[in-house]
């Protein structure tokens, strides 16, 4: 079974709503998200000092599939889903998203 990561750079729009930002992501929207088959896990780092027009906030998600565009498209259809339900929130800015292939692993 092949290993994916799927990258998210996001911001928050409000500043001020930061924490509230922070909240859903952890603990609305990563959940709904990891319902995706094929999802099995992921995490989120904070960039310290982000220049202008960097994210701030990384997603990291991790996908064990051997057909990651039928993944890729139950996790467009499941977002669509949430959109619907109202589970998606004013303050998320997407900057960039990525999809990787592992091609190598190492562990101490």
């Amino acid at each position: 079974m092949e290993k994916w990561v799927l990258l998210v750079g996001t911001n928050c729009n409000d500043p001020a709503k930061e924490a509230e930002f922070n909240k859903w992501y952890d603990e609305i929207h990563l959940p709904d998200i990891l319902k995706t088959p094929g999802f099995t896990g992921a995490t989120r780092q904070e960039n310290s000092d982000p220049s202008e027009g960097q994210a701030k906030f990384l997603a990291s998600y991790h996908i064990e599939t051997d057909d990651i565009d039928a993944v890729m498209k139950a996790n467009a259809e499941n977002v669509g889903v949430l959109r619907d339900a109202g589970r998606l929130t004013e303050l998320l800015e997407i900057v960039w998203r990525g999809l990787y292939k592992e091609i190598s692993s190492v562990s101490k």
